[in-house]
């Protein structure tokens, strides 16, 4: 379908930036045409507070009177590892054994996206995990909020335990 035509239905696309703070960012479809809406609440429907820039995306959209907005979400996958530098403290695990960690619930106790690294804390447990903003842009998140439920799979590295994974709530709940 032409894109000047088409005004709504599901597409496939990435990220091209969100910005929590602001409460949205814009997603651009593969098949191009204009920039599509991403609003947080759209986001929160889909469980998750954040997205990472470059995240592949499946989603719903529809014309509006302010252009094209997604509507739902049904898929993120995170962006590419590409240039990023791999976490020394993982060079000892190979990426099956990671992959088989089971999830554990925790809640952020802090996220700092400007120093790259944050807090979290499992269920009932007072120690501390850290989480680098590199394993959470990995996980397809941008950022993440004080008190937010997350999943983590979680191992013991050089200075304590540190999340390899980190699952938007709902999604470690499947």
């Amino acid at each position: 379908m032409d894109d000047e035509k088409r005004t709504r239905g599901e597409v496939r696309g990435h990220v091209k930036w969100f910005d929590p703070a602001k409460g949205f960012g814009f997603v651009v479809a593969e098949e191009g045409g204009p920039d599509i809406l991403l609003h947080a609440n759209v986001l929160r429907n889909f469980g998750q507070n954040s997205v990472a820039d470059g995240s592949a995306v499946e989603i719903d959209i529809q014309q509006t009177d302010r252009g094209m907005q997604a509507t739902a979400i049904y898929r993120i996958d995170p962006p590419e590892a590409g240039d990023a530098v791999a976490l020394s403290d993982f060079a000892a695990y190979d990426e099956d054994m990671l992959a088989q960690i089971p999830v554990e619930p925790a809640r952020v106790k802090w996220f700092d996206k400007t120093k790259g690294f944050g807090f979290a804390n499992v269920f009932g447990l007072s120690d501390d995990i850290f989480i680098h903003i590199e394993v959470l842009r990995r996980s397809g998140l941008a950022d993440l909020q004080p008190g937010e439920a997350v999943g983590l799979k979680v191992v013991e590295g050089k200075r304590g335990r540190m999340a390899t994974a980190v699952l938007a709530w709902d999604a470690s709940l499947k």
